[in-house]
């Protein structure tokens, strides 16, 4: 049974940025919830390879694009669709999902941010990543450390730029995972939507 759905225009706006990253046919789009927006969940849309699935992970295919849903997040997002936005202002990919968080989930306690593996993470984004990519204006920030991934929090010219998601996989994530190999993934918890050209948005009512 098909847990999600994507527009025809969102699934052509997806292959496009395929097309511009190298090995394209070999990446699927990833759609993973990263925390919460408000009342609804906040989402990360992203290029990765499909092999990096666990056997757990949802896998469909919509044409010749794999779309991967972590295991955990599977509830989370059934029966949601994919859709992209001309708006100019508050356009791009967004999310229209019918779950809500519970408010329990909604409350968390702010990240412990003082062992060594924040450190180490904080480190490749001061001395690599954001000289990097302040030349294009843009910034990364750390905002947690937990199981094994790094949460970002993009910013300045990073923000609402529908080519974040590659940045992210093709380049940030590459540095920290190769550089600390106790981090096996990043992932973006950018408020998109509140950039210039947002790529995706939390869920629309």
């Amino acid at each position: 049974m098909q847990l999600l759905a994507i527009t025809e225009k969102a699934l052509q706006k997806v292959k496009s940025f395929r097309a511009g990253v190298a090995d394209g046919e070999s990446e699927a789009m990833w759609v993973e919830v990263t925390g919460i927006s408000g009342p609804d969940y906040a989402y990360n849309m992203t290029l990765k390879p499909l092999d990096a699935a666990a056997d757990d992970d949802h896998v469909e295919h919509a044409d010749d694009l794999a779309i991967v849903v972590p295991a955990a997040d599977v509830d989370k997002l059934r029966g949601a669709t994919i859709d992209w936005s001309d708006d100019l202002t508050s356009g791009g990919l967004f999310l229209l999902n019918p779950n809500k968080p519970t408010p329990a989930i909604a409350s968390r306690a702010p990240a412990d941010m003082s062992g060594p593996l924040p450190q180490q993470v904080q480190t490749i984004l001061d001395e690599q990543i954001n000289p990097a990519i302040a030349m294009h204006g843009g910034s990364a920030e750390l905002v947690a450390v937990e199981d094994g991934k790094a949460y970002l929090r993009l910013g300045g010219g990073c923000v609402g730029c529908g080519m974040a998601s590659v940045t992210l996989t093709q380049g940030i994530e590459v540095a920290i995972t190769e550089a600390i190999p106790e981090i096996d993934g990043v992932v973006d918890v950018t408020d998109h939507a509140s950039g210039t050209n947002p790529y995706y948005e939390p869920a629309k009512k």
